[in-house]
């Protein structure tokens, strides 16, 4: 019974797209090009939403990633090109293919060996153990991905010393760099090998930079709170007074 009505739910979700498409000016005009950003948005919206454990927020934004998935659909449904059945059944393959523990013969009797296995089996899906790895993924949760794929297939720094010394390394480079160019590079190394440690020491980069980022808005909030009690402008501060909030803030906000 539950299956049915997922399966009429849905159903009533592609044909209320299909008719958008058809009665909807705006609807209409779209491509996957003029929408592709909102999938991005809506995908934040959903993290946001899962870091705050908020299950009002979770039905809605799942329902915008969902609607953006069979809308983008639609659009090839009304190219001649696919439409969500191919989607979902190459989806349905996938995943049987990638669970023979489940559907197969194989074995795995705990997650790291489930882990293992679907590594391997992707891994023979591509031409490069690099390849499937998204341009437009943030930069550094493309760099974790990539350092950490090369890694396990063994090229990989032997201990924690060697990478903490190629940070240092990178850093006296950038030092020495002259032009922009030279610059940026030496820039790009040092984060590189920031994300290599923050692997070793089993940070997630992204996680940590967002958190230090909401650190600084809340310390910031506290300077403009300190001047409108003072009847001040930000432009009105010192920085020498600035900075002495921002020391103050780190014991009251965090």
């Amino acid at each position: 019974m539950e299956c049915r009505e997922e399966g009429k739910k849905f159903q009533e979700l592609v044909e209320i797209v299909q008719r958008l498409r058809k009665e909807c000016p705006w609807d209409r005009e779209q491509t996957n090009q003029s929408i592709k950003n909102n999938l991005i948005e809506e995908a934040y919206e959903l993290l946001e939403a899962i870091e705050e454990n908020n299950d009002e927020k979770m039905i809605e934004e799942l329902g915008d990633v969902l609607l953006q998935v069979v809308f983008h659909s639609q659009i090839k449904k009304d190219e001649g090109r696919f439409d969500i059945v191919v989607v979902i059944d190459r989806l349905i393959k996938k995943l049987i293919k990638r669970h023979p523990h489940v559907f197969g013969e194989s074995e795995a009797k705990n997650a790291e060996e489930v882990l293992k296995q679907w590594h391997q089996i992707k891994q023979e899906e591509k031409s490069s153990i690099l390849e499937g790895i998204p341009k437009r993924m943030p930069a550094l949760l493309r760099s974790y991905k990539v350092q950490d794929r090369m890694a396990k297939v063994g090229f990989e720094w032997e201990n924690i010393n060697d990478v903490w010394e190629k940070v240092f390394e990178e850093i006296q480079e950038l030092k020495e760099a002259k032009t922009y160019e030279e610059k940026v590079h030496e820039f790009g190394d040092i984060l590189t090998a920031l994300v290599n440690l923050a692997r070793f020491l089993k940070i997630d980069p992204e996680e940590a930079l967002h958190l230090a980022t909401d650190r600084s808005i809340r310390r910031f909030n506290y300077i403009e709170q300190k001047a409108k009690q003072q009847g001040k402008k930000l432009e009105e501060m010192s920085l020498e007074e600035m900075d002495k909030y921002w020391n103050e803030s780190k014991d009251v906000v965090g």
